[in-house]
């Protein structure tokens, strides 16, 4: 069900063996170090981006970058033919982070710059995973940004922006985003969640979105919204729905199907009709059209 990273024999065709499989996530990227000829790690998305390390080496080096950075997400972004001198990228929920040096012979960690130096990572808000239960049984995982000040035990009776994601497969994840920290900034909680169909859950979960645009991918949306008012967290008069591409779809099928549930809402660029979406999809666009009769429902059956 989950993407894993194999052996394979390219000469007989066949998979040889599994090197790494994560029980809950598909494993999203694989890395390899040039100069030693060994695999390094595999990375995965649980709530923050996750490693596996197939090498002492590299973990140890990622152990040294993580006791000085380890409140940051940390990336190579290039390395010497050598691999002993690094870029090293960092970020988090609250900041874009910065770029540093890391010479690993005279271990020294030195900044180069902050990537955005105006924006003070002590004012904005703060990103938490969250979870909660579809009405059909599945485990939704999204996260939830408070105005700065509260926490989710303080939080309560707050305005909610709900934000579903574009794709619609594709999913949100732990990190800086510029519209989020700006709506939280004016006092809304925003509400994000990966409704079935988000990618890095398994195959599964992803085909359980086939053929269900506004149905039960709409639901999700709706029972995470419904979630947020049990929890005391969202005032049920103040909540607006807003999105892009898929998610201005999904904005504007949450305010025909719960009207009452929403007291506002925004779509941007996102899908309005259906059949004339079908329609407008270019020749050369032939093979995804095929495929979007069979993911998303084929007009004229």
């Amino acid at each position: 069900d989950k993407s894993v990273v194999v052996e394979f024999d390219i000469v007989n065709g066949k998979e040889l063996n599994v090197l790494y499989e994560n029980p809950d996530f598909d494993v999203e990227g694989v890395y390899y170090s040039h100069k030693r000829k060994v695999l390094t790690a595999a990375s995965y998305t649980s709530w923050k981006s996750e490693r596996h390390f197939f090498d002492e080496e590299t973990k140890l080096m990622f152990d040294r970058l993580n006791k000085d950075l380890g409140q940051y997400e940390i990336g190579i972004s290039a390395n010497n033919k050598d691999e002993t001198v690094y870029i090293i990228r960092t970020y988090s929920d609250r900041s874009l982070g910065s770029y540093y040096i890391y010479d690993k012979i005279t271990d020294k960690l030195e900044k180069i710059v902050e990537v955005s130096p105006w924006i003070d990572e002590n004012e904005m808000g703060s990103v938490t995973p969250v979870k909660y239960q579809s009405r059909d049984g599945l485990t939704i995982n999204g996260y939830l940004t408070l105005p700065k000040g509260y926490t989710m035990e303080t939080a309560k009776n707050l305005p909610v922006v709900v934000n579903p994601h574009g794709g619609p497969w594709a999913r949100d994840d732990w990190g800086f985003n510029p519209e989020i920290q700006f709506l939280a900034n004016r006092g809304y909680a925003v509400f994000q969640m990966n409704f079935r169909g988000s990618t890095g859950y398994g195959k599964s979960f992803w085909e359980t979105s086939f053929k269900k645009w506004g149905r039960e991918m709409q639901d999700d949306i709706t029972d995470g919204t419904k979630w947020l008012i049990d929890q005391g967290i969202a005032d049920p008069k103040r909540i607006a729905i807003y999105g892009g591409s898929y998610g201005g779809y999904a904005t504007l099928m949450g305010l025909v199907k719960e009207p009452a549930l929403y007291a506002a809402g925004v779509d941007y660029v996102g899908v309005a009709n259906m059949f004339t979406f079908m329609q407008t999809i270019p020749p050369y666009w032939k093979p995804m059209l095929d495929m979007f009769y069979e993911m998303v429902g084929d007009p004229k059956a």
